[in-house]
């Protein structure tokens, strides 16, 4: 049976950071080739890059947040780029900004199918959610890490809230060695 750390796989990346000043998105938009911006849909302007592939959201606080990457290198990438081209712009942006992650969202797999009724019941009510007529994924919440894994029946998880590449692998330790514990997952 393959380890489940090693089907660990990042799906998407989100990071924040600010230039430290106001900005005339409409004059940006205008001269930042590539930006997408419709104040009527969305308040922000949005940047994509293609190497590595992600989208800048802009906003006029100043305030950036990249979203759609695969790894924290993918994000510090794309906002050099981002930060490069305002810098063509004559907008001032600081050397190194700081680049926060806010959310890391994993997928992996467990390799076999799961009985989410009774995992629920095993987990106890206080950390999970499950309501297989509104979702069919189990919702548990994790206090370490900080994260919260949807469970599917499927031994497929997702998940959300990291802010470490590592925080998945421990939750897949922390949810194998709990169901293996209730005698909830067969090896």
């Amino acid at each position: 049976m393959k380890d489940p750390k090693e089907t660990i796989n990042i799906e998407n990346v989100v990071a924040s950071t600010g230039i430290g000043q106001e900005l005339d998105l409409q004059s940006v938009a205008m001269d930042l080739e590539g930006a997408d911006y419709d104040p009527e849909q969305f308040p922000g302007l949005v940047y994509r890059t293609q190497t590595p592939k992600s989208a800048a959201l802009i906003f006029r606080s100043g305030k950036i947040v990249c979203t759609g990457a695969k790894s924290t290198d993918d994000v510090h990438e794309s906002l050099r780029i981002v930060f490069d081209k305002l810098r063509e712009l004559e907008i001032q942006v600081d050397d190194d900004p700081e680049i926060v992650v806010q959310n890391i969202v994993t997928s992996a797999d467990l390799g076999r199918n799961l009985n989410l009724n009774a995992i629920a019941i095993g987990l106890g009510l206080e950390n999970i959610e499950y309501e297989p007529e509104q979702f069919p994924g189990l919702v548990y919440r994790l206090d370490d890490p900080d994260v919260v894994a949807l469970l599917f029946g499927s031994g497929k998880l997702v998940i959300t809230g990291g802010k470490e590449p590592d925080d998945a692998r421990e939750a897949v330790d922390k949810i194998v060695s709990r169901l293996e514990e209730l005698g909830l997952l067969e090896s």
